[in-house]
């Protein structure tokens, strides 16, 4: 992590600014990368400052290496000074372990102008009636979430349709958004109701109200929708239509809970006990689409993304795992057990990547041995034998203890030795793997 020092011209209320910015060495190429982190509404373009590169250090051509880096210092990128100050684990142990000594973290310096715009808090009594200004700041952007159907096929031409219901905690207004489906025939427009309080009965008024040329305001209607009237299981009636709510997000369980001390009920398609109480009331359920059974062919990520839209989109993957484990790579040794004698002297490097839990297993050469080494298996997930096609089992790094048997492809595999930087990923992070796996690759790091 590091800072510069921005000169800000033509301003009579600051002279510069400071700038906090993170720089990435790659060790593979040494190119460096500085990217400033984007802080919402700054008014200042953020981001990717130095795209990757190798950066001249001086003109003789000569570029920056991580032996020219150390906490504490100033280095200059493109005629810009910027200051090191601290830096992760992984990058002080490395240079650590490359006997450079690593100077004090240093703390990144308060901007001026930023310090002169921050006011002291408020002191202030709060009413004990729940005013606007204490709803508005615990409640904002705070949304219950239900998921509901609309069953019209009691209509010519009638079908069941999917709904998004929003309820706003902060002033209690209710939006209904349509969910569209792939090549379902209709016109993209989501909103169905747009947001605003909802009136339980729009009608139930005085017959004195003159509704011919008046239009109802918040004083006339005498119940609205409150979040105890919206259950998952029941029927509401919005404006003339029937709506099963069927499900809602873990945000508005949790808020059920805690508030009102009530558990809502689980997706009703996932429950045949809901599904036949519905059927008992008179309201109709949708059928849930079933996709077809996994053929064998690619991921089972990329088969699905294959039924789930026409036009195929690669799966997600988790950046910020990604991210966090680049170039991550844990190695083991292992033996292949077998009843064939000229396989048993055969010895393989699994290395499992920890950036996407893919393995690959390369076999190195054995001179005389007769059998041609390389890569024996591309990087990939193994699942476990005997998993659920469906629903797989992939193998885990708790998997891989010492002497322990690895299935993949009929071959069993047996752990036989690690790497130290094993025990010392799996020994930092001791509490989501099991006990005995990290205590056998201590034992046998220790014995070697």
């Amino acid at each position: 992590m590091l800072f510069f020092k921005e000169a800000v011209h033509e301003s009579p209320n600051e002279f510069y600014r400071v700038r906090p910015v993170e720089i990435f060495y790659y060790l593979e190429d040494d190119s460096i990368a500085v990217i400033e982190p984007i802080v919402e509404n700054s008014g200042m373009p953020q981001g990717k400052l130095i795209k990757r590169q190798r950066l001249p250090k001086s003109d003789q051509g000569n570029c920056w290496h991580w032996t020219d880096l150390n906490l504490g210092m100033d280095v200059v990128f493109y005629g810009r000074t910027f200051r090191l100050i601290n830096c992760d684990n992984f990058s002080r142990d490395f240079l650590e372990s490359e006997g450079v000594v690593m100077n004090e973290s240093e703390q990144c310096p308060n901007d001026p102008y930023t310090d002169s715009r921050r006011q002291p808090l408020r002191s202030y009594t709060t009413p004990s009636d729940f005013d606007k200004l204490k709803k508005f700041l615990e409640m904002d952007r705070k949304v219950l979430r239900f998921y509901a159907m609309w069953d019209d096929r009691d209509a010519m031409f009638g079908e069941i349709r999917k709904y998004l219901i929003h309820y706003y905690l902060v002033d209690d207004s209710v939006e209904i958004r349509e969910c569209h489906q792939p090549n379902d025939g209709r016109d993209p427009f989501p909103v169905l109701l747009r947001r605003g309080k909802l009136p339980k009965s729009r009608y139930d008024v005085d017959n004195a109200f003159p509704m011919a040329v008046m239009e109802l305001t918040e004083h006339e209607v005498t119940e609205w929708f409150v979040p105890a009237d919206f259950r998952v299981g029941e029927t509401l009636f919005i404006n003339g239509r029937k709506f099963l709510i069927f499900d809602c997000d873990d945000f508005t369980r949790h808020y059920y809970k805690l508030q009102f001390n009530y558990e809502q009920n689980n997706n009703l398609f996932h429950s045949k006990e809901a599904i036949e109480a519905c059927r008992q009331t008179g309201t109709k359920m949708d059928i849930k689409d079933n996709l077809p059974p996994y053929n064998g062919f690619g991921s089972l990520e990329d088969s699905m993304q294959n039924c789930l839209s026409l036009v195929h989109k690669p799966p997600k993957k988790d950046f910020i795992k990604m991210l966090e484990n680049d170039n991550k790579v844990l190695r083991y040794e292992a033996k292949m057990e077998t009843s064939r004698s000229e396989d048993r002297d055969r010895r393989f490097i699994i290395s499992y990547r920890l950036a996407d839990d893919m393995i690959s297993i390369f076999e190195p050469q054995q001179r005389n041995s007769g059998i041609i080494g390389g890569k024996f298996l591309e990087r990939t997930r193994i699942a476990k034998p005997g998993s659920n096609p469906e629903n797989p089992d992939f193998y885990g790094i708790g998997d891989f203890a010492i002497n322990a048997t690895i299935v993949v492809l009929k071959h069993r595999f047996v752990i036989t030795n690690a790497d130290e930087y094993v025990l010392k990923y799996l020994e930092a992070n001791s509490s989501r793997f099991p006990c005995a796996t990290i205590e056998s690759l201590r034992q046998a790091i220790v014995k070697k």
